[in-house]
This record gives C-alpha cells, sequence and structure tokens, in this order.
C-alpha cells in the first residue's frame, strides 16, 4: 500500500494518525511503501476501500515468517492485526 494513496484516503497525515490511533510521526517516517501492518490494519479500517496488496510485501514477509509463506493464502492466515 502506498504513503500517498492513505494519505489521500484520510485527509492528511494527522488525520492518517488520528485513524490509525499513531503518533504523526509515526506516518510521516513511512517511506513509499508503508510497512505492512499497517497496510492490513488500513484494509480493515476502510473496509477494503484500500487494499492489503501482498505483492508488494513478498520481501518483508518472507523474513518476518521465515520465508514459510504463501502468498496467495497471506490474507486468510488468521493473523489478528486489529
Amino acid at each position: 500500500m502506498f504513503k500517498k494513496q492513505v494519505i489521500d484516503y484520510f485527509g492528511g497525515t494527522t488525520a492518517t494518525a488520528t485513524a490509525l490511533k499513531v503518533s504523526k510521526s509515526t506516518v510521516s517516517l513511512w517511506e513509499a511503501i508503508i510497512p505492512w501492518k499497517y497496510a492490513l490494519l488500513i484494509e480493515k479500517l476502510t473496509k477494503t476501500k484500500l487494499k492489503f496488496e501482498p505483492s508488494l510485501y513478498t520481501e518483508n514477509v518472507d523474513t518476518v515468517f521465515g520465508g514459510n509463506v504463501n502468498h496467495s493464502q497471506l490474507k486468510t492466515s488468521g493473523l489478528n492485526y486489529t
């Protein structure tokens, strides 16, 4: 998920931070592709209006889960991202 699309959706950095219950600096420090855990949360908060794109996170997700990830089933893996 791209930082620009998230900030545009929520209406700014401060509004994004408020919606996610994080600090403004957390949002400001995101790179162009936001961290996957926030992407999952945003997908849930926006009721899939903004969608988590596993292909953007292949390298990072493999690292987190030890390289044993079925990317086609990532969203249904039972992760609790609330």
